[in-house]
């Protein structure tokens, strides 16, 4: 009778996490969908986004140059300066104007904050294609987000960084995204989002840290345009 018992318990053990991960995978497969599919999301190997955010009553334009998995380039214009960010493979350089504690000569960017960049050679997150990148994903459970259900993601990936991401139990899109940078807690919320040949982008991102709060708009979106390598390569001083 022991021994019955214990069977039954070790394959009903075994048969919910069969569909805890299949309830898994079922949630990013309609997320990878609700972006526009895999065959888009493979298809795309540059983009170009204009943004702009407001800091202390100015506007700040800035302009993102991406080839995917490989480099970016980040420009911001503030008050006639320029601040720059480039990750190009392994290796990552800046330049800060002196308003922003620089020089206003390219420096190397340090590790941390090449860590944190080099992530974004990725656009579409750690979910999408997730076992192929290395990273586990567990489904912590539902939650609220702005009055709506949302699937809460607990993500590490195979580098150890550990994110909570929120998916929109209706829409199956990035609701908002929870994680710590250099020790401090930082939240990303993710809406309005547009298609932009086929595949959907968030138009409005709203960046919540200690540091302060911004929102970040999107003005255009070019996808698979030509980039000059030129961009990426650190110039001598």
């Amino acid at each position: 009778m022991k021994t019955n018992q214990f069977l039954i318990a070790t394959a009903a053990v075994f048969m919910s996490i069969g569909a805890y991960a299949q309830t898994v995978d079922e949630i990013v497969d309609k997320h990878v969908a609700a972006l526009g599919g895999m065959d888009k999301l493979n298809n795309i190997k540059t983009m170009v986004t204009d943004r702009s955010f407001t800091i202390q009553g100015m506007e700040v334009p800035t302009k993102t140059t991406l080839v995917v998995g490989k480099s970016l380039r980040s420009e911001s214009t503030v008050m006639g300066n320029s601040m720059i960010q480039v990750v190009d493979g392994t290796t990552g350089w800046m330049i800060r104007p002196a308003m922003m504690g620089g020089s206003g000569d390219p420096e190397d960017m340090p590790g941390e904050l090449l860590k944190s960049q080099s992530s974004q050679l990725d656009p579409f997150g750690p979910l999408v294609n997730y076992k192929e990148k290395g990273n586990k994903v567990e489904l912590v459970g539902k939650e609220k987000v702005d009055k709506k259900d949302n699937f809460h993601l607990k993500v590490t990936t195979k580098e150890g960084q550990t994110m909570d991401e929120f998916v929109d139990a209706n829409t199956y899109l990035v609701s908002k995204v929870k994680m710590s940078v250099n020790g401090q807690d930082n939240e990303i919320g993710y809406s309005d989002y547009k298609e932009v040949e086929g595949v959907k982008f968030p138009n409005t991102l709203e960046v919540t840290s200690q540091m302060g709060n911004l929102v970040m708009t999107t003005n255009k979106t070019v996808i698979n345009g030509p980039v000059d390598n030129a961009l990426f390569k650190k110039p001598s001083k």
